[in-house]
């Protein structure tokens, strides 16, 4: 009797893990396979963009003197139609590749003007919410619905915690270690020799143990970028001084004198916004910001009573090169009598990462925020961050992203068919729930942990329960 108890146990115990990995794989599935897709091209995108660019992006070098950054800028502005404004100078010192400057439309979008910097010769421009790179990262971060669509990704990032966890008590073998029964197959090598829906879960669970630490890392180094959770996540980080320290700006002055009112009236709208005292570094035109400076407020420069003459991006250039930043960087140019230059280098080595606030008439550095000002959350989400992006290690990150990515891919598609094997016709197919009710408090502590962590994933799983109990609550078996 007592090993038939014991039997029904670990019968309920799985069935139940079982249950909670279908409705995770159910929701995750689709999500998970425009996650990996997207993720894999955005992957290589410093070569693919000069490659489907190349028209725009590369120019021969002539190995002649190159034009003035502002005479540039001053080139690209004259072929932009009236009522363009400058936002961003993008910086490479690469003698071959053209220069890049970004301007907002009239019309409230943004385009790239691209310019040849040995005879400033305008080459073409490009649509920055339309180009291809920025809708495969809207399509990774939010499927193009906007907010809704940040939350179905952030969601999706969650259950796949919860997929992950399942998986792996499911796979575990019963009496681990057991090096006979790893020789058998099917623990740490796929059984090829097997047919039909038993091949295809051999796949699934081997396929699935090898790759559950990309997947964990994946969604660990993911989630603090999202737009919901992420976010206040952010915000809690700074002002525990866990990511960019509060009142760590220094001894130079941050915030610009209030304009009068003349200013303030012949300010456009737009500006109005972007240079408010509230503005944070997430806010400016900039094609990546350290995820440790995003909440940041941007500092003004000092409101001057009579015109003064803006310092050159050239010179903002030379002195971000004495600050150590010297290619592959963007500047946020000042669009208001109080805006500034700021410099953000986001590169591979997030050792390396910058940011300066730069007063666009004497040219002082206002503020210098780098990676040794950090706290520890910020320091290890950056590097996360880096790994996460392919861009750590150079091409082997690359190469290793797309593995996991594609492979996450191929367990999305062997659960489906896996799912269409054995489910009914007309019917969801989810495993039946068992008599006993296996007692599995640290799974339940665990899910509500989880739950309390991220509270739109609670939210849903409540939902899930809900519904499991009222559509399915008299469908019970034993095996």
């Amino acid at each position: 009797m007592a090993a038939a108890a014991s039997n029904a146990d670990a019968i309920a115990h799985r069935r139940t893990l079982w249950r909670w990995h279908f409705y995770a794989g159910l929701f995750v599935m689709p999500l998970l396979l425009v996650l990996a897709i997207t993720g894999t091209i955005y992957c290589f995108q410093p070569q693919i963009e000069p490659l489907l660019y190349r028209d725009r992006m590369v120019v021969a070098d002539t190995h002649g003197p190159q034009l003035s950054r502002d005479v540039l800028l001053a080139k690209a502005a004259a072929s932009e139609p009236r009522g363009a404004v400058p936002t961003l100078a993008q910086i490479e010192t690469n003698r071959t590749r053209s220069a890049e400057f970004v301007f907002r439309l009239p019309s409230g979008e943004s385009e790239s003007v691209y310019v040849n910097p040995y005879d400033g010769a305008v080459l073409g421009t490009l649509s920055v919410e339309h180009r291809l790179m920025k809708q495969v990262r809207n399509l990774h971060r939010g499927l193009m619905l906007g907010k809704t669509g940040e939350l179905l990704m952030e969601l999706a990032g969650c259950w796949t915690l919860v997929m992950i966890g399942t998986g792996i008590a499911l796979w575990w073998p019963d009496q681990w270690p057991d090096r006979a029964k790893a020789r058998q197959g099917g623990v740490w090598l796929p059984r090829l020799s097997l047919e039909g829906r038993a091949w295809w879960r051999d796949l699934h669970a081997v396929g699935g143990i090898w790759l559950a630490a990309g997947a964990l890392f994946f969604v660990l180094s993911g989630l603090p970028w999202s737009g919901s959770w992420g976010k206040e996540f952010k915000a809690l980080a700074t002002s525990a001084s866990l990511g960019y320290p509060k009142g760590a700006w220094g001894q130079a002055h941050v915030h610009s004198t209030a304009p009068s009112a003349a200013q303030q009236a012949a300010k456009p709208a737009d500006e109005h916004a972007m240079h408010g005292m509230s503005m944070k570094m997430d806010d400016l035109p900039l094609k990546q910001t350290p995820w440790a400076v995003g909440a940041t407020t941007v500092p003004g420069s000092a409101d001057v009573s009579t015109p003064a003459a803006r310092v050159s991006i050239d010179d903002i250039v030379a002195l971000a090169s004495r600050n150590g930043v010297a290619d592959d960087y963007g500047i946020a140019l000042p669009n208001a009598p109080t805006g500034v230059y700021t410099v953000s280098y986001f590169p591979a080595d997030p050792r390396a990462e910058r940011t300066l606030h730069i007063d666009q008439y004497s040219g002082r550095v206002l503020s210098d925020i780098g990676y040794s000002g950090y706290g520890r959350v910020a320091k290890w989400i950056s590097y996360g961050t880096s790994l996460h992006m392919g861009r750590y290690f150079g091409l082997a990150n690359q190469i290793v992203c797309s593995v996991i990515s594609l492979g996450l891919a191929t367990l999305a598609v062997s659960g489906f068919v896996m799912w269409m094997k054995r489910r009914p016709a007309r019917a969801l197919g989810a495993p039946t729930r068992p008599v006993r009710r296996p007692p599995m408090r640290v799974w339940r502590g665990g899910l509500a942990l989880v739950g309390v962590i991220f509270p739109l994933m609670g939210a849903t799983m409540l939902a899930v329960w809900c519904f499991d109990r009222l559509a399915f609550g008299a469908k019970r078996t034993l095996a």
